[in-house]
């Protein structure tokens, strides 16, 4: 019989678990958001006439945590007409409900007990067959399952999602000794293809892959502040964006994650790992302890690291100094470092080129990079079987653009371990070993296929794609381009099918790319039988490039706007009426020009984080590619 997933129930209704069932009822999947019955009725219930057994106040926690997710921002929900898929419930009156799920999933705290208390409570509801997993950012899956019966225990695992769970791509997933194999496989393909999220399999081991690295990652840079007295602003500007990571950098992240959350966790691997070395690794620093002591949370308690004050000018964000726990004015970081690298659009050029600099943002970089690097080597096979999914763990849980071993490929592996046996770091054996054998990557290409360094057989394994997915510079490296100019290239996705790819700078509408949107059209009428109009970038398409317009309006070259405007307009008509099927698939920023390509297209199927609109009349202009015309004909049927 083939399996699926007709109806869920989320056991318990916090941040996690009501934006969990939002995201399963998102894709139509009815769910019951269950959590515990409150103790007593406050003032606004009584003044409702709620008493301790009325069905509205002992399902309250789990109403109020759906109202939540339809405010919530981000948005947890896709709409707010979705919340009508997630019916309340409570975990006294309501677990006969778990009977009809297909997918039964945990989310109450991060404790051992309250988790299995639950789940045993929960289980004589459950009906045979049933997928039940756990959301724990690192508690062992073996040991929340530890009272389950054997045949629920072959259909538990971990499912770890980040928050908040619609956006965040990475889904960690983690069997138990006892998790049965085509369990494993089924929720892969459901949550790849149902719930859009990217899988990486992690092993039952201290807070598994991702929070495993960055927790260490951040304590390995706060021990180097304290030791070398940087300021928590000049951190945070080296190890952003300059890094290959978030704005939010290392203590901004921290603020919006929840120290006592940070501090959790890091005690969670401290507790449960057997090496004292990596135990005192995973201690946190006094001040942060007494941060969390003194309710300094971050976001949920208006202050962390950083705090927001209001005062005469507005408000203003100031920022701890952790020598004397107070906030004062943030205290600009000014790094030669720093200014060389901020126009390199190449995160593995700014990564070398910040990490090799001679001044303290080059040092503070390296000194915390380096420490990473090494303790990633360690950890294979312990926490993942290969250099891929520390690296998919780390891009899509984290946010990074390049994972730690696609960091050491970008700073050379050679070089950078001669820096850091010469400072006497401890380099892991196996990569001793993978250079003395001569390779001196983690990641290789050839003919268009990927391959990674696999440690344990010492040599270059493929990286397996899937059928479905099909990566344009991977066709590209083929030699599957039809035709190309600077702003854009036609492809030849296979199966007749071809693919107009924009790659202008910043995806904009430039002149190469209009050229390219009238040729395609002439390719796929002659000599194929439809088009896809998409690309790989960060957004679809923000729109006109205002570099080119706004010089020619200052100057009254009205006649050059004139043709420019009518060159968009005819190539988004030329789309529109081609006599091959047009499938324009967006996402993102999908601005301007952008929405009017979508507009001509015979069919629009965009991603779920697409955000599409005319925004020109924001600034006072009137969109002029065809999009007025298109939205009144939309209108009009």
């Amino acid at each position: 019989m083939k399996r699926r997933i007709k109806r869920a129930a989320v056991l318990g209704a916090g941040i996690m678990g009501s934006r969990i069932a939002a995201l399963l009822a998102g894709v139509d999947i009815p769910t019951h958001l269950l959590d515990i019955v409150p103790t007593d009725p406050d003032a606004q219930d009584l003044k409702k006439g709620l008493t301790r057994e009325s069905p509205e106040f002992r399902s309250k926690l789990a109403r109020m945590g759906i109202q939540a997710t339809i405010g919530a921002s981000p948005p947890a929900m896709f709409s707010a007409e979705d919340a009508k898929l997630i019916t309340p419930g409570n975990f006294e009156d309501n677990l006969e409900w778990l009977a009809d799920a297909d997918w039964i999933i945990e989310v109450v705290a991060e404790d051992l007990a309250i988790k299995r208390q639950l789940l045993s409570k929960a289980e004589r509801f459950i009906r045979p067959g049933t997928i039940i997993s756990t959301n724990t950012s690192g508690l062992s899956i073996d040991k929340i399952a530890g009272n389950l019966s054997p045949e629920n225990k072959s259909h538990f695992l971990g499912t770890h999602f980040f928050n908040p769970p619609r956006h965040m791509k990475l889904l960690e997933i983690i069997p138990g000794q006892s998790t049965d194999r085509d369990i494993v496989s089924f929720m892969i393909a459901f949550c790849e293809k149902d719930l859009g999220k990217s899988v990486v399999i992690a092993k039952d081991t201290p807070n598994f892959i991702a929070n495993r690295v960055g927790i260490y990652s951040m304590l390995a840079v706060i021990r180097l502040m304290i030791a070398e007295g940087y300021t928590i602003e000049e951190v945070d500007a080296i190890t952003g964006p300059p890094m290959g990571r978030p704005r939010s950098a290392s203590f901004r992240t921290s603020d919006m994650v929840g120290l006592d959350t940070f501090v959790k966790v890091a005690q969670n691997v401290a507790d449960n790992v057997s090496d004292p070395l990596e135990k005192e690794q995973f201690m946190v620093p006094q001040f942060v302890a007494r941060m969390v002591e003194n309710g300094m949370l971050g976001d949920k308690t208006q202050k962390g690291f950083y705090k927001k004050v209001m005062g005469a000018g507005g408000s203003q964000i100031l920022a701890l100094d952790y020598t004397t726990m107070e906030y004062v004015p943030q205290r600009p970081a000014a790094f030669a470092a720093l200014d060389n690298i901020k126009r390199m659009a190449d995160p593995a050029a700014r990564l070398k080129t910040l990490v090799f600099w001679d001044d303290r943002a080059g040092h503070l970089a390296w000194s915390g990079l380096k420490k990473m690097l090494v303790y990633c080597a360690e950890k294979i096979p312990e926490i993942a079987d290969d250099v891929v999914s520390v690296d998919r763990a780390m891009r899509w849980g984290y946010n990074w653009e390049l994972g730690p071993f696609e960091m050491w490929d970008a700073i050379g592996l050679r070089k950078s371990v001669e820096l850091m046996e010469k400072e006497g770091e401890n380099v892991p054996e196996n990569v001793r070993q993978m250079l003395s054998s001569g390779r001196e990557r983690f990641y290789d290409k050839r003919d268009g296929t990927s391959y990674f360094y696999d440690f344990r057989g010492n040599g270059y394994l493929e990286i397996k794609g899937k059928p479905e997915i099909l990566l344009l510079p991977s066709l590209k490296e083929r030699e599957r381009i039809v035709r190309s100019n600077p702003g854009a290239s036609l492809i030849d996705l296979g199966d007749g099918v071809l693919c107009l790819e924009f790659h202008s700078p910043n995806n904009v509408l430039d002149l190469n790319v209009i050229q390219m949107m009238n040729d395609s059209v002439a390719e796929v009428e002659q000599n194929f039988e439809g088009m896809v109009i998409s690309n790989q970038g960060t957004n679809f398409c923000v729109g006109a490039d205002l570099k080119q317009v706004y010089p020619a309006a200052e100057n009254k070259e009205w006649n050059a706007l004139a043709l420019a405007v009518e060159g968009i307009q005819q190539a988004c008509m030329r789309v529109k009426y081609c006599d091959r099927p047009v499938v324009v698939a967006p996402f993102r920023m999908t601005l301007g020009g952008g929405c009017e390509i979508a507009l001509a297209g015979a069919r629009v199927r965009p991603f779920t984080e697409c955000y599409m609109g005319l925004v020109e009349v924001g600034v006072g202009l009137i969109p002029a590619g065809g999009g007025c015309k298109e939205m009144v004909v939309r209108a009009t049927e």
